[in-house]
C-alpha cells in the first residue's frame, strides 16, 4: 500500500536539449539529499536517460524491464551514493522514446508499488513536447522550465510553455534560467520570457533562480558526480543550494494534494490536470 506522506512532485523540463536539464535534476536532488530530504528522482527522458551516469550509478534493470513486465517499479530503483532513490531510465531504447499518453500513464501506475517515503519526487523528462512529456508534466504539481540565454532556447521554451498553459491547461509554470553570467542576467531573462508570456499567453509565470555558468558543473559531470560533492564552494554548489531552499518553501506552504499517489491519478484522471 502506498504512504500517505505528502510529497512534492516537481517536473524538470526544457524547449530544447543541450540547456542543462539533467544537470539540474541531479544536482536539485542531491542539494535537497544533502539538506536531509528523502528525495527520489524519475529519469523519464526515455531513449536517451543518463540521470543515472551523471551520478555515477549503474543499474541492472531499468524502465524497460517494468513496461515488458520483467520487473516491478519497486525492483529496479536504486540508491545512489549521495542518498537519492533512483528509477533508472533506458538509454537507446527507441520504442521508449515514443511513448503514447497511455504508456506514460501505465508508467505512473506502477508508482503504487512504491512504499518509499519520499519528501521530493524529481522528475526529469525529455526535451520537447511530446505526448509521454506532456502527460509527464501534467501529473506534476510544479514545472520547471530550464532555459538557455540563446534565441532557438528561449523560442523552443515558449513552445513549451504555450502547449503547457494554452492547451493542457496547466499553470504553476516555473522558469529557471541556466548557464547564465550573473543572477542580475538570469532575472532579466526571465523578464524577457515572462513579458512575452503575458502579452501572447495571459500567463504570468513564476521565477525561481537562476544557475550561473561555471565550469567546475562541466568537471563534475565527467567525474559521474554532482558539483555540489566536487566543488561545494562554487558559484554553482551555491546556486543549487538556493534552489532547494526555494523548493523546500513551497513544501512548507503548499496545502494541495500531492505526493506519489497525486502522481499516479493525475494521469488516471485527465480532467484532473489543471491546478
Amino acid at each position: 500500500m502506498m504512504n500517505t506522506k505528502k510529497t512534492e512532485v516537481i517536473g524538470v523540463a526544457s524547449g530544447k536539449g543541450g540547456v542543462g536539464k539533467t544537470t539540474v535534476s541531479i544536482n536539485l536532488a542531491t542539494a535537497l539529499t544533502m539538506q536531509g530530504h528523502k528525495v527520489m528522482l524519475f529519469d523519464a527522458d526515455l531513449g536517451l536517460a543518463n540521470a543515472q551516469i551523471a551520478l555515477g550509478a549503474r543499474a541492472t534493470y531499468n524502465l524497460s524491464h517494468v513496461l515488458n513486465g520483467e520487473k516491478t517499479l519497486s525492483e529496479i530503483v536504486l540508491t545512489t551514493k549521495q542518498g537519492i532513490k533512483l528509477i533508472p531510465g533506458a538509454s537507446g531504447v527507441q520504442e521508449l522514446a515514443g511513448l503514447s499518453e497511455i504508456q506514460a500513464a501505465s508508467i505512473v501506475q506502477s508508482f503504487s508499488s512504491l512504499s518509499d517515503e519520499v519528501d521530493y519526487l524529481i522528475v526529469d523528462v525529455a526535451a520537447g513536447i511530446s505526448p509521454s512529456v506532456l502527460a509527464f508534466l501534467a501529473s506534476c504539481q510544479r514545472r520547471f522550465i530550464v532555459v538557455k540565454d540563446d534565441p532557438s532556447s528561449i523560442a523552443d521554451a515558449y513552445g513549451t510553455i504555450k502547449v503547457l498553459s494554452k492547451h493542457m491547461e496547466l499553470n504553476e509554470i516555473y522558469l529557471l534560467p541556466n548557464m547564465v553570467s550573473s543572477q542580475a542576467e538570469g532575472w532579466k531573462l526571465y523578464q524577457r520570457l515572462n513579458d512575452v508570456c503575458v502579452k501572447f499567453l495571459g500567463l504570468n509565470l513564476h521565477y525561481l533562480t537562476a544557475i550561473e555558468n561555471d565550469e567546475l558543473v562541466l568537471s563534475a559531470l565527467r567525474k559521474y558526480a554532482s558539483v555540489l560533492e566536487l566543488s561545494p564552494g562554487s558559484a554553482a554548489a551555491r546556486d543549487f543550494r538556493r534552489l532547494a531552499d526555494v523548493c523546500t518553501q513551497f513544501r512548507a506552504i503548499d496545502q494541495t494534494s500531492g505526493g506519489l499517489q497525486f502522481f499516479m491519478e493525475r494521469l488516471v484522471n485527465p480532467s484532473q490536470k489543471s491546478l
